[in-house]
């Protein structure tokens, strides 16, 4: 199992993304969550099969039809990557 950390940039938030980015999780077997945060990006952490997860980035490249993806950087997990997640959630925003 590989864990990584996203954050997405650009007309990302009040399109969709989040929900759009659980769905896609969710149907490739993804754990994790995804928050929208307060400098208008949206955020991710990311568990799963690394084929899974790559399928998952390339699609958070691009977003639902209504956002704009100017920027996807990946991040230092953190320390919730600490901990195996059993399935993708939406958080609160951060």
């Amino acid at each position: 199992m590989e864990t990584r950390r996203i954050r997405v940039k650009g007309r990302v938030q009040g399109v969709g993304f989040r929900y759009a980015l659980r769905d896609e999780a969710e149907r490739l077997g993804v754990t994790g969550w995804v928050r929208n945060c307060a400098d208008g990006s949206v955020e991710a952490l990311l568990q799963g099969q690394t084929r899974a997860i790559e399928q998952l980035i390339a699609w958070a490249r691009r977003g639902p039809r209504a956002a704009h993806v100017s920027a996807l950087e990946e991040e230092a997990p953190g320390r919730d990557a600490a901990r195996p997640y059993e399935r993708f959630a939406i958080r609160a925003n951060g």
